[in-house]
């Protein structure tokens, strides 16, 4: 999502899933969840008009607003021009360089506002990433917001869930109903807080190996976990009947009723 000051000069681009928000209490509430403070400095994804990132330059030492949407850069021109702590990045965040441009901000923080559409290539690109991201602050559709904290057994959990638990601790802060947009979505919207972790919560011996257990789990939904281990790892039936056995897991479960550490303890199995 996006924001926009109402005005005669800019009309939303479905195009692009922008749905703005024009409530600057809200902002200031949204920086306020995020954590961020006036040591931090911030990579803001989706500037939009600017109202957001004016709450972002009052409270911290720096902030880099990466818009995408060239109609929309001259407002932003105007409403920053106040704000000497910023730097306007007009551009497409799947294929701008950002270590370098995010370089010269050391360890910094990401506030985003995700049209539905990018969110899962967004949050892959920033889940697998290097640099030094000490959280993520999103504004997404309820629904995705749901799949990152989702847990075993739960609807929606899936791989997005698993990155997302691994690196940072995510949760819901703030649920915003369709109404506080112009034009308002079809569907509510959701503020979720993912703080990054010293650690990851298991011990896996290969993060490569985990991830690929992990994709197994939820490669075949209807299938069990013993049979998207055969069609994954091209392992016998036996083979993967003794992986499980000696992790206590059923080889009839489905992937998507085992936990993080679940995972962590079939990758180490396996790479024994």
């Amino acid at each position: 999502m996006k924001q926009n000051r109402k005005n005669n000069e800019f009309h939303p681009k479905r195009s692009l899933g922008q749905n703005f928000i024009t409530d600057d209490a809200l902002f200031a509430q949204l920086v306020d969840l995020s954590g961020v403070g006036e040591r931090d400095a911030v990579l803001e994804i989706g500037a939009g008009a600017g109202g957001m990132t004016r709450a972002l330059s009052a409270r911290c030492r720096r902030v880099v607003a990466i818009e995408v949407d060239g109609t929309l850069i001259p407002i932003l021109r105007v409403a920053l021009e106040k704000c000497g702590n910023v730097q306007l990045v007009h551009g497409d965040v799947l294929r701008l360089n950002l270590p370098e441009i995010t370089a010269p901000l050391g360890e910094f923080h990401i506030v985003a506002n995700i049209p539905y559409y990018l969110t899962t290539d967004l949050m892959n690109l920033l889940l697998s990433s290097a640099m030094p991201i000490r959280s993520i602050s999103v504004m997404v559709q309820k629904e995705a917001a749901q799949r990152m904290v989702a847990r075993p057994g739960e609807e929606g959990y899936g791989m997005l869930a698993v990155r997302s638990q691994y690196y940072y601790d995510p949760a819901i802060v703030l649920d915003v109903p369709a109404c506080l947009f112009t034009p308002p979505p079809k569907v509510d919207s959701a503020f979720v807080v993912m703080k990054r972790r010293n650690a990851p919560p298991v011990q896996a011996d290969s993060e490569e190996r985990f991830f690929k257990v992990a994709a197994a789990a939820f490669a075949m939904r209807r299938k069990t976990m013993e049979n998207n281990l055969i069609a994954s790892f091209r392992a016998s039936r036996e083979q993967a009947q003794g992986w499980l056995n000696q992790c206590g897991i059923a080889p009839g479960v489905r992937g998507e009723a085992l936990s993080l550490q679940d995972f962590a303890r079939l990758s180490n199995v396996i790479g024994q």
